[in-house]
């Protein structure tokens, strides 16, 4: 409905976008007639001058990039082995190692989060980044005495992953929108396993090549260097909003606090941040301790020898990596090809997709740790059962937290998404299993046998947790579709209804203009 005071008929006059803000802040129907202190004036002069080529080009930098992170972070799991027998370290301390980055990571994502939705968000990357690079090679330099500053370098690594992992997505999501961005999203979230799977083999390979374990640490930084350069030529920083508002953006004036009660109040959000939590334990535990599980495994059968000094064989490390691209990809694809077709029948089809995927890896996981002892042929066929459903969840998940929050708040809702999955997720589980592994080993110390039986039942509790998530996102499924709607309502510019009498316009509309001379964002979209 138009102000007071306009003449000009509704056909004529662009609509006029809405802002979301919690009730003590700014309130519906306020208009934005200004790109504030949150739009940039490069953000201003960028408005639909993206053209699709360079979106494209900006996917393919991201992607790139998300490779190279994953590749480093699973780098340690591949000579995880060769690390053990280096520092003389246990289970439990040798999974310190991700639980000090990981907690790095969340610590600092809100901060990022917060920054991403108000500041130049290609510069946050660009400067996380350097850090991440300068410490993620620093780290190989680290002596056999030194086991305490390798943890402090990982933990510095975090900085350059909690500022990328939280703005990327929603850049994607401003340079496109519907089916487009599903399939952006889905590229950009299959370079996780894919990343984490070529970690392994890279991490291994380069071990092995130079019998040296630092230099599987040496060559990501190398890669990602590229990467930085890219990066700073060729991503953009679209207005936010800008997909859903044919370049405009969508411009906010709110405080941390405001965006925070209104992800609390997204019963959506809530519940799929609860089964990304669970997903995360699991791909956590699972790609942290599986390659040294199924080493183990073979020692216990008698397939192969005990490692007692360096070099060790890391078989199991490039089997189990390349499973992880493999089921990655074809997770990947497939979770959003089955997001695309059920949800024209189904408006809760996303989130049902996860809890089937994280439902079905349970029984999988479950046959495969207990198979291990018996044919690693029959469990490396389970493992990959596991992954493939495991992985419908990565592009569903990220597209279910774009359409249910407002543009301007997506960059803290991500931030608060990984700190909470990061915090409950994978930064404790590689940890605990290692905890309850190290407990139960106690009972028979110094036995190989035993120690593969004490790794076999900590995992068990991978199990627990997949049935745990997929329950999450059932009831994620009750609120979806009424929460979508009304985001897409307060993007589109049609403010909810009001009680009394004062429902049928804005509760704060601007002064009355002269038809000639609309608000001033409103003069700049041109027809």
């Amino acid at each position: 409905m138009e102000p007071n005071g306009s003449v000009s008929p509704p056909k004529d006059r662009p609509r006029p976008r809405w802002s979301r803000c919690s009730s003590s802040g700014l309130r519906y129907g306020s208009f934005v007639n200004s790109l504030s202190s949150l739009a940039t004036a490069e953000e201003v002069v960028q408005k639909s001058a993206i053209s699709p080529r360079r979106s494209y080009i900006a996917v393919a930098v991201l992607c790139y990039v998300n490779l190279i992170n994953y590749m480093e972070r699973y780098t340690i799991a591949g000579v995880l082995i060769n690390i053990q027998k280096f520092f003389d370290i246990s289970d439990s301390v040798a999974a310190l190692l991700q639980t000090v980055f990981i907690c790095s990571f969340l610590l600092l994502a809100p901060l990022f989060g917060y920054l991403g939705d108000r500041y130049n968000r290609k510069y946050i990357m660009i400067a996380g980044l350097s850090i991440w690079l300068v410490t993620a090679a620093s780290s190989s330099f680290v002596s056999k005495w030194q086991f305490w500053l390798l943890m402090l370098l990982r933990g510095m690594v975090g900085v350059g992953e909690a500022s990328y992992s939280t703005i990327a997505p929603t850049i994607i999501g401003d340079l496109f929108s519907g089916t487009q961005r599903s399939a952006m999203i889905c590229l950009f979230y299959i370079f996780i396993p894919v990343g984490s799977g070529l970690g392994y083999i890279t991490g291994a390979g380069i071990a092995n090549a130079t019998g040296d374990w630092r230099w599987a640490l040496r060559i990501t930084p190398i890669l990602g260097a590229g990467g930085l350069i890219l990066l700073t030529l060729l991503c953009p920083n679209p207005p936010r909003g800008a997909a859903e508002t044919q370049g405009e953006g969508v411009a906010m004036q709110s405080s941390y606090r405001e965006d925070v009660k209104y992800l609390l109040k997204n019963k959506s959000y809530v519940w799929s941040t609860l089964g990304v939590t669970a997903t995360a334990f699991l791909v956590g535990a699972l790609g942290f301790w599986t390659p040294a599980f199924l080493s183990r495994a073979q020692v216990f059968q008698g397939l192969q020898q005990p490692c007692d000094k360096e070099p060790c064989n890391h078989i199991d490390s490039y089997i189990f990596g390349a499973v992880t691209v493999v089921t990655g990809i074809l997770g990947g694809c497939l979770g959003t090809a089955l997001s695309r077709w059920f949800s024209k029948k189904r408006s809760n089809a996303d989130p049902l997709i996860c809890a089937v995927g994280l439902l079905g890896s349970a029984p999988c996981l479950f046959i495969a740790i207990f198979v291990a002892s018996a044919s690693i042929p029959t469990t490396y066929v389970f493992i990959f059962l596991g992954e493939v459903l495991i992985s419908l969840n990565w592009a569903v998940m990220a597209d279910i937290l774009l359409y249910v929050v407002i543009p301007t708040r997506r960059a803290t809702a991500e931030a608060l998404q990984i700190s909470v999955c990061h915090l409950l997720g994978d930064a404790g589980s590689p940890y605990l299993v290692g905890l309850i592994s190290d407990a139960i080993s106690k009972q028979q110390p110094d036995t190989h046998g035993w120690n593969f039986q004490s790794l076999k039942y900590s995992l068990l509790v991978c199990v627990f947790v997949g049935v745990l998530g997929g329950l999450f996102f059932f009831l994620c499924a009750l609120f979806i579709a009424d929460d979508r709607k009304a985001t897409q309502r307060l993007v589109e510019g049609d403010p909810p209804p009001q009680p009394g009498p004062a429902a049928s316009q804005p509760s704060e509309p601007s002064e009355p203009s002269e038809p000639s001379e609309p608000p001033l964002e409103l003069s700049n979209r041109e027809k």
